[in-house]
């Protein structure tokens, strides 16, 4: 099943870099890449806009699926994802002020202070969750992540509407690779190909936290050091990504369930099946994007939510249905 989705994920990636507004054959593809040659336009075009950008969607929708998976397992709540923590309103809301106060920046500065925004979203979730007795639980993660993602919403709302920032803001709403580029490759993906390994060894501690905090506690295993590890994870690798392309959801929702049924429930398969299996929807979400009405292009985003909205409506009626 394993070597099935690397050859899902690779025959995507190709496909994906020759079809566009401007067709090339799969031969072309194959030339470009391992024999490149800067004289001749389709190598150009192959070398310098579709490869970064595939490579950014592969990569980025590893992360976002990963980050899901942890976030299920670590609060045993199947409709989690990085939204829950409220990585993407942090994000979102930082921008909108970049917007507001320093509308010259390039593209590099506003992504670290994407990140930024990131970081800081999630540390107001810990302090208001471990500001209630008996510190930081699941349920109070869950809680204080909607209550700080809804104000920060809000507040990146009230920003845009203020100082005129709805198109400005648009991209990073719906999220999209057009503005990738290899400078950006070369920040992106040391940073997460590193987090993503760095997740393996977790894996066999969510999988003890996903069957219940007292039955990890019984087994000897440290909650509060194993919870920060995987939220650190899910910082890096959700926040580099939404800083990089913009808050594209759905995917570290849809993924991560999609790979239990396939695997089963240890996460030491539902990891690194989800990164696959995140990999190739974003590739090809973004291979629709750009082939549904060319020249131009839709969002990624909305690409996304053909699968996820119904998806998520599964799993709410699921989830009643249990209660």
């Amino acid at each position: 099943m394993f070597l099935s989705a690397i050859a899902i994920l690779l025959i995507s990636m190709f496909v994906a870099i020759s079809l566009g507004a401007k067709g090339l054959t799969l031969e072309t593809v194959w030339t470009a890449i391992f024999q490149y040659n800067p004289v001749l336009t389709p190598h150009q075009i192959i070398h310098e806009l579709r490869l970064p950008r595939v490579l950014a969607a592969a990569v980025i929708g590893a992360a976002f699926a990963v980050a899901g998976a942890l976030m299920q397992g670590i609060t045993r709540n199947p409709l989690a994802d990085t939204g829950i923590l409220g990585i993407n309103a942090g994000a979102t809301f930082v921008v909108a002020l970049s917007f507001a106060f320093w509308p010259g920046l390039s593209y590099g500065w506003i992504m670290l202070l994407s990140f930024i925004g990131a970081v800081l979203g999630t540390l107001l979730i810990f302090l208001l969750g471990m500001a209630a007795p008996g510190g930081l639980s699941s349920i109070r993660l869950t809680v204080a992540g909607a209550v700080i993602a809804a104000m920060l919403g809000s507040l990146s709302t009230g920003v845009a509407i203020y100082f005129d920032l709805s198109q400005d803001l648009a991209f990073w709403y719906a999220g999209g690779f057009g503005g990738i580029e290899w400078r950006h490759l070369k920040l992106i993906l040391p940073v997460l190909l590193l987090t993503l390994l760095f997740t393996m060894p977790l894996a066999r501690r969510v999988s003890l936290m996903s069957l219940g905090e007292e039955v990890a506690i019984n087994l000897g295993m440290n909650l509060r050091w194993t919870r920060f590890l995987a939220l650190a994870a899910v910082v890096v690798l959700a926040g580099v990504s939404v800083s990089a392309v913009g808050s594209i959801g759905f995917v570290g929702l849809v993924i991560p369930h999609i790979s239990r049924k396939l695997v089963g429930v240890d996460y030491r398969l539902i990891i690194p099946m989800s990164s696959l299996l995140g990999a190739i929807l974003l590739v090809l979400a973004d291979l629709g994007a750009r082939i549904v009405n060319p020249p131009q292009e839709l969002a990624v985003g909305i690409m996304v939510a053909f699968v996820g909205v119904p998806f998520f409506l599964y799993l709410a009626r699921k989830e009643r249905r249990a209660l």
